[in-house]
């Protein structure tokens, strides 16, 4: 009796390919052209979280010819009630990569889910069949079911909320999947430390995608190390966010589960709770048990290249935040509103970084919603004031104002500048999908390794504990421990929700 293999993806893709060359000697780089990839020389992915930010970054990776993506999961089947920082900045997206000015246009509202990541794969690739059709890309509501059924995938891309990160890419990488992630790379220490862990253990390539190189990094540390602003004694990012709604108590109301959305997935770890759309889509940031706060949503951007550039190889040995307060009347009588579930409107925190290599320890600082430095007196005798987002080096000798990510660094006043030359290192700005897809397919470390962002990721969340235990808290990297009030040591991790524990 015959027998049937199943044949799996790789080699179906690769054989698709074949068909037609074979009555032909000519090389199949040559028929394909400059930086032709063979289809199964590609990277196959999955894609986990197909949310606005999620299908916004699909438009850019699905036109790259390294890779396919093969499958798409999302608890959330369909729906139009998505939030953006643009009505129609995902459907538009969507358009121009298919080469379709129709596609969406009787959807009312911003759309998003697996339906609509799987759907469009399919259009994309489609188009560059004969047929105009492909069929190829497959659905899954929970991506354990992914993991365990699609066993040729190459890797994993992970775009769900923060609370899901470090849970997705330790069942990936103990499948044996290389992981991609959006930042955080999980939104608790001790989850990101089992994170570090099983990327150590199983030796799969990961990348955190806020990994770059800044230019101006390089330039501000030339500066410093020539004594430009003396002996290094602070420094200062401040950002615009949140730009999402903050609020400061769970809500109250218990609105219906919208049709096709899996809310036991959607929560995953985190115990269970009534939905409400407070929590999902791009407001979950703002939540303790759901986000990271906006260090976690930008601070990686502008740190993490810092960290490295910096040479900054340890977490913070301190934090001490700060966050603002608000009231509530009962019964005429003001009362100060208790707020242990989500980050405030604003906050500053100061951070005390160990000494490194190449500087002594210093101060770093975090401000957000609207909060930054005061003007520097050198700022002002300039005539300006500071921007909206940016960064500051403080000297004991003088002061460097940066933009957020260290961008186009100056000395202040401007008078200084005379006769400083502002050519950067010969160190080029990078960021981008090829750096993790080359470092996948090749099984070489990416820059942007989770091995890498041990120091950041710490020093970040450690922020978080702070905020939460409403003090300073002193913390021993070694053996991850608040040693200077113990009781804080549980915002460090989570309460697990059976049958989800790290």
């Amino acid at each position: 009796m015959a027998t049937s293999k199943k044949i799996n993806r790789r080699k179906f893709l690769g054989s698709a390919a074949a068909g037609s060359l074979a009555l032909t000697v000519v090389p199949r780089r040559v028929l394909g052209g400059p930086g032709y990839i063979a289809p199964n020389d590609k990277l196959t992915l999955g894609y986990i979280g197909c949310g606005t930010q999620g299908l916004r970054e699909m438009v850019t990776l699905i036109a790259n010819p390294a890779l396919q993506i093969v499958s798409v999961c999302d608890p959330n089947k369909f729906t139009t009630d998505y939030v953006d920082w643009s009505q129609n900045d995902v459907r538009n997206g969507i358009r121009k990569a298919l080469g379709d000015n129709t596609w969406g246009e009787n959807l009312k509202g911003i759309p998003g889910g697996r339906d609509v990541g799987q759907e469009f794969i399919q259009k994309y690739y489609g188009k560059s069949k004969d047929s105009g059709t492909y069929k190829g890309c497959t659905s899954y509501s929970d991506f354990r079911e992914l993991l365990e059924k699609e066993k040729d995938i190459d890797a994993i891309k992970i775009m769900t909320p923060d609370h899901l990160h470090a849970t997705v890419a330790i069942a990936s990488m103990k499948k044996g999947k290389h992981v991609v992630t959006h930042k955080p790379i999980a939104n608790r220490i001790r989850e990101f430390r089992a994170t570090y862990d099983t990327a150590k253990k199983t030796g799969c390539i990961t990348h955190l995608l806020a990994w770059s190189i800044r230019p101006g990094y390089d330039l501000a540390k030339k500066w410093i190390k020539e004594g430009r602003i003396g002996t290094l004694r602070e420094i200062h990012n401040w950002s615009n966010r949140p730009v999402w709604p903050q609020w400061q108590s769970n809500p109250t109301e218990t609105p219906p589960v919208p049709a096709g959305l899996d809310w036991d997935l959607w929560l995953g770890p985190v115990p269970s709770r009534p939905y409400h759309p407070y929590y999902t889509h791009a407001v979950f940031r703002g939540w303790y048990d759901f986000g990271g706060g906006s260090i976690a949503d930008m601070g990686h951007y502008s740190l993490f290249p810092l960290f490295l550039a910096f040479g900054i190889d340890k977490p913070a040995i301190s934090a001490d935040a700060y966050g603002t307060t608000t009231c509530t009347l009962n019964n005429n009588v003001a009362t100060g509103v208790v707020n242990d579930v989500a980050f405030p409107l604003s906050c500053m925190i100061r951070f005390q970084m160990p000494a490194t290599k190449e500087f002594g320890p210093f101060d770093l600082y975090w401000w957000d919603g609207g909060m930054k430095p005061l003007t520097p007196d050198e700022v002002i005798a300039d005539g300006k004031s500071l921007t909206r987002e940016g960064m500051m080096f403080v000297g004991d000798k003088g002061k460097i104002i940066a933009e957020f990510r260290g961008e186009n660094p100056r000395l202040v006043p401007e008078s200084r500048m005379a006769g400083v030359t502002t050519e950067q290192p010969a160190t080029a700005e990078r960021s981008g999908n090829d750096v993790w897809i080359n470092a996948f397919r090749n099984k070489t470390e990416s820059p942007g390794s989770f091995l890498k962002a041990l120091p950041v990721t710490d020093t970040i969340l450690l922020g978080a504990v702070s905020l939460r235990a409403s003090r300073r808290v002193e913390y021993d990297s070694v053996n991850m421990k608040i040693t200077n009030y113990r009781e804080a040591d549980k915002f460090l991790t989570r309460e697990y929700r059976p049958g989800w524990e790290i």
